[in-house]
């Protein structure tokens, strides 16, 4: 009750705020609100690369990953942060620009009315969906009649939704409670990273400078799904100690990438020598993935964009039963993951030593949800947008 009533204090001041900065004229402006980013920063590259001229402002969420100075044709300003100037300025671009660009969720919209030019767009930071999400996601039942509104007045601000699928499309039409016409089949931005040589090289090269006594071991990648119930005691699900016995004379090598919100007391690396490595959040994903021989995951969305490498992936998924009631899929889990789904970390090794002959359903999978997304994507939307 009391978070419902800080949100509608929120919204009313923004709402007050935005419809003082309307009266102000429309830009040649396009302001990215962004809580993940790479969606974001190949849009705003090849904008760049076209000599679009529209003004960019970036009003970033704490993780945002773009890189972009302040200054020039550029304005960064932190969103949502408890920095009042910051935040009217971040609201007078957004009342004054004449393209809106988002990645994620952001409640402010459902306080607010864009004008009838301007265009909101929403580039999902996800390329393709395990879990239930939107206006479909189980848990929204919990809520209130006034969230479950606010929640739906959120998505009817998307004028389009960028997606990289015709299976993504439906599921966005689904979540947002959107017609198909407002669904742009563009192709998902940062996927264009996999058709560039120049970039995975550099990722690459990125990524031995961090960890060079990886350079000629066989990389398995463990990225698990973010839970709430694992915040405090950051327990780590897999049996490390049997990992390492089974292993690491094999000449494997264990990336963990876990939740930047998961609190790990334990120092798994010096437990575990030379066949344990932490990473830490600010270490980009596209350095990960194009290191990485094998990949353990769960209900994470990293899967979508693995599968352009053809590289096998494990799921382990050892509380299936319980996540899958508690969040909902869109699919049947075990035969539409594009590798075997595992419960134990004995069953893990058996299939990491088998893992060469599990990738016979990665190609159809990258195909089903990455149908749009072939290296093109970044100029596909700024045509769209700008031309």
């Amino acid at each position: 009750m009391a978070k419902e009533f800080a949100i509608a204090i929120y919204l009313f001041c923004f709402k007050v705020s935005f419809a003082i900065f309307k009266l102000f004229p429309l830009h040649d402006k396009t302001t990215f609100v962004t809580s993940f980013g790479d969606n974001c920063q190949y849009i705003a590259d090849e904008m760049d690369k076209q000599n679009i001229p529209a003004q960019k402002v970036f009003l970033m969420k704490p993780g945002s990953l773009i890189h972009v100075k302040d200054g020039g044709e550029s304005i960064v300003l932190p969103f949502e942060s408890k920095n009042i100037m910051a935040l009217l300025q971040s609201i007078y671009h957004l009342a004054t620009s004449k393209w809106i660009i988002i990645d994620n969720y952001f409640g402010f919209l459902s306080a607010i009315s864009f004008k009838k030019q301007v265009k909101c767009v929403q580039v999902w930071h996800a390329a393709g969906a395990v879990k239930q999400f939107g206006a479909k996601d189980p848990s929204i039942q919990n809520r209130s009649a006034g969230a479950r509104k606010r929640f739906l007045d959120v998505y009817d601000k998307f004028d389009y939704v960028t997606a990289g699928s015709e299976r993504m499309a439906e599921i966005y039409q689904e979540s947002f409670q959107l017609e198909a016409s407002r669904i742009v089949k563009t192709g998902i931005p940062r996927t264009d990273f996999f058709f560039d040589l120049e970039a995975k090289n550099s990722a690459r090269s990125a990524f031995l400078a961090n960890f060079p006594e990886l350079e000629h071991k066989k990389i398995i990648l463990y990225a698990p799904t973010f839970r709430n119930d694992g915040l405090n005691d950051g327990e780590i699900a897999l049996d490390l100690e049997l990992l390492s016995k089974e292993l690491q004379d094999e000449n494997y090598a264990l990336l963990l990438k876990l939740h930047p919100a998961v609190k790990a007391d334990h120092d798994l690396q010096r437990k575990f020598p030379g066949f344990v490595y932490s990473v830490t959040s600010d270490t980009h994903v596209n350095r990960l993935l194009i290191s990485t021989d094998l990949l353990i995951t769960d209900y994470s969305s990293i899967p979508f964009e693995f599968s352009f490498l053809n590289r096998p992936m494990i799921f382990y998924a050892y509380d299936l039963a319980a996540y899958v009631q508690e969040r909902g899929f869109w699919e049947d889990y075990t035969s539409s993951m594009p590798g075997p789904v595992v419960s134990t970390t004995e069953e893990l090794v058996k299939e990491i030593r088998a893992a060469e002959h599990s990738i016979k359903k990665i190609a159809p999978f990258n195909q089903k949800w990455n149908q749009y997304s072939t290296g093109s994507s970044s100029r596909n939307v700024v045509d769209f947008l700008f031309k």
